[in-house]
């Protein structure tokens, strides 16, 4: 399969990739074999074998509860090989000379735009992810969602591996916990019917939620950032424990869905 990188840092995703995958298969993990990389003048592009399966989704609560023993096992397997290791935070799993030593909270900050800035829970949002920068740093996978993981009744295999980076493990953990959220109200399923029980088995605070929140928002379109309340993001910034920050998100998205935001 012949994959093209365009628009936003084509080099460096294909490098983020080509690095991921070869580290990855030598872990254990099941992933697309690379069989060619290069650049052109305005695009970067990778072959990468074909693996057979079909992506996830989440359809039944059967379908939530396999997407969730599947993403924890993978992140266990990732996070547990930077031990021993002095990573520091940053995009892909290498850090190269022109990579700055940043620290998890700038890290988190540094991928949403400047816009952010001017909005009214931008200084809460600064100060509640202080806390990150005590924990270490490992290797993520960096987009992890249903349809990422392929099944093929032997074995599971995990593909798209551009966004691999290092930074606090929390940052899969959320990627794990938004997609489900966000893809069950998009499919209709009303905040009040989630399967926070199976959802909160995954490791995430709320602050960290509310961040990926913003982070969503913020790639839309440039006015879907300004429909996030402060209200909203205080109620999941400030959710006590994993379930009370699921059923605060799915509140949010759906409110969010109902003005029009695109999934």
């Amino acid at each position: 399969m012949l994959k093209v990188y365009r628009g936003v840092q084509p080099r460096s995703r294909r490098v983020r990739e080509a690095d991921a995958l070869r580290l990855a298969r030598g872990w254990g993990v099941s992933a697309p074999v690379l069989l060619a990389t290069g650049e052109e003048a305005d695009y970067a592009w990778s072959v990468v074998s074909v693996v057979p399966g079909v992506p996830g989704s989440v359809t039944t609560t059967a379908d939530v509860t396999n997407f969730v023993q599947r993403a924890l096992s993978l992140t266990t397997n990732l996070h547990a090989r930077a031990h021993g290791l002095s990573l520091r935070p940053g995009p892909g799993w290498s850090a190269t000379a022109n990579q700055v030593t940043t620290t998890h909270q700038r890290l988190l900050l540094e991928q949403l735009s400047s816009r952010c800035h001017r909005l009214p829970w931008w200084n809460a949002l600064q100060s509640m992810l202080t806390p990150l920068n005590d924990l270490p740093t490992v290797h993520l996978h960096g987009d992890l969602k249903p349809e990422h993981f392929l099944a093929d009744g032997k074995k599971e295999h995990v593909v798209d591996w551009e966004a691999s980076g290092r930074g606090p493990g929390v940052c899969d953990h959320v990627d794990t916990m938004f997609h489900l959220i966000r893809d069950l109200i998009y499919a209709g399923t009303a905040p009040s019917e989630l399967p926070v029980d199976v959802i909160s088995q995954v490791p995430v605070t709320g602050l960290v939620l509310a961040w990926r929140v913003v982070q969503w928002l913020d790639r839309r379109r440039p006015r879907d950032i300004n429909e996030l309340s402060h209200r909203e993001f205080d109620r999941i910034a400030l959710a006590g424990t994993s379930a009370d920050a699921v059923r605060a998100t799915g509140r949010c998205i759906a409110l969010l869905r109902a003005v029009g935001v695109p999934q």
